[in-house]
């Protein structure tokens, strides 16, 4: 098989391995991609954005399968004109990534589906915005409408935060992202991340994580893309997984179909769960990052094999073979992530890491200048691992993340706390 997959960071690194690990993979470009991509595949420079230069692309090499990694080409449509032009395609089409792409769709398909989420309310203008502020007082969360890169969300703790936050947002700190914010309620309890492959007609769980979002040690100080994961995620019990798929997964699915858009690829759901009932907190339309690290270190070559059944729209011939295992991967960012940080800075100690089933680094936001790899991001690295037990998934982990030399770079010491 002849494979492209979309992307340029952890996530799509990941992918690249798990793909790469399978006997069907011939030939992998991934475009963008980054310096360690490239050390394992053909990277192509190209607008992923623009569904023509994608399916350009994908003619020129005679592409089997289209895998999109982030969530920008889904919500721009390229899934759409990559499925027109006759290609197999892991990923949503442009009206079905409306569930990450708009909160307020997100909300409004959960009523429409009886799922349960928290309380909430829309807003174009910041004036109505901060009076609902006054009324609901604090905590209360505060979101960005649209695609913000996974930071426009503030869990706001005072009502002078939140006020605050509606004035970043309506001032453009998001761009076109905060033209509409989604005010909710604060929801209390622990929060996993749940996925699951959907094909248009069938649903298959795929796995459990637990993301850390804020940037520091305790899960304290502002959220971050994510500061590192772990699977699975004890929280999420196969009860609570059973309640999900009843009561959020397959109304929303059945609600999507009926508005002319069945969802076709992986569906990330963000629970928060409290007193052993979940309730959803978000959707993405694409593997979370740094979820999708931790998942395809403990799936390996069935990954593509699992990605093609939904794209080929055969996932109920599909079957997940989990080991009895466990992965953590901890994200090295740059000093001064998520605010300012600068870029360019030399990394060393990567030849001295190990690359197999049980430990990879998968690359970031890196690049390569003179023989040399070179940060270029906020998130730079994630340290991935795999064992028997979190607690050695998490030694070895850390044991790699000590053989990287980088002033400039930092990590959580704590990632895995709350398992462990």
């Amino acid at each position: 098989m002849n494979i492209l997959i979309l992307g340029s960071g952890g996530r799509e690194h990941s992918l690249a391995w798990a793909c790469l690990q399978n006997p069907k993979c011939d030939k992998l470009i991934v475009a963008p991609g980054n310096a360690g991509i490239d050390m394992i595949a053909d990277c192509a420079t190209l607008d992923i954005n623009d569904g023509s230069a994608v399916l350009g692309l994908a003619e020129a090499e005679a592409i089997d399968l289209v895998i999109i990694g982030p969530e920008a080409p889904l919500a721009a449509g390229v899934a759409d004109a990559l499925r027109a032009g006759g290609f197999a395609v892991f990923g949503p089409n442009q009206a079905a990534a409306e569930l990450e792409a708009s909160k307020r769709f997100t909300k409004e398909v959960c009523d429409a589906a009886g799922a349960p989420t928290a309380g909430w309310a829309r807003f174009d203008q910041a004036q109505a915005a901060k009076d609902h502020v006054r009324t609901a007082g604090a905590p209360i969360v505060v979101k960005a409408d649209g695609l913000a890169a996974g930071k426009g969300v503030v869990v706001a703790m005072t009502e002078q935060e939140a006020l605050a936050a509606i004035d970043d947002m309506f001032g453009g700190a998001f761009g076109a992202a905060g033209a509409e914010v989604v005010i909710e309620e604060f929801m209390e309890g622990e929060e996993a991340s749940f996925f699951v492959l959907c094909d248009g007609e069938v649903a298959l769980p795929v796995g459990t994580a637990q993301d850390h979002k804020r940037v520091g040690e305790g899960d304290t100080g502002p959220n971050t893309g994510g500061m590192g994961a772990y699977s699975p995620a004890p929280v999420l019990t196969q009860a609570l997984q059973d309640q999900v798929m009843a009561q959020i997964i397959h109304p929303t699915l059945k609600e999507m179909t009926k508005r002319g858009a069945p969802y076709q690829g992986v569906l990330y759901a963000g629970l928060m769960i409290k007193n052993g009932q979940a309730r959803l907190v978000e959707y993405n339309v694409r593997f979370g990052d740094p979820e999708c690290q931790v998942l395809m270190m403990r799936l390996g070559a069935q990954a593509l094999d699992l990605m093609q059944a939904v794209a080929e729209g055969r996932l109920s011939e599909a079957r997940v073979n989990w080991a009895d295992d466990h992965a953590m991967t901890v994200v090295m960012a740059a000093k001064g992530y998520p605010g300012n940080y600068d870029k360019g800075s030399v990394i060393n100690g990567l030849e001295d890491t190990a690359e197999d089933a049980f430990h990879m680094v998968f690359h970031a936001g890196t690049t390569e200048a003179g023989g040399k790899i070179t940060a270029t991001g906020g998130r730079v690295l994630n340290v991935t691992a795999r064992g028997a037990t979190l607690k050695e998934a998490r030694d070895r982990a850390y044991g790699e993340v000590e053989k990287i030399d980088w002033a400039q770079g930092f990590s959580r010491t704590d990632i895995g706390w709350r398992a462990l």
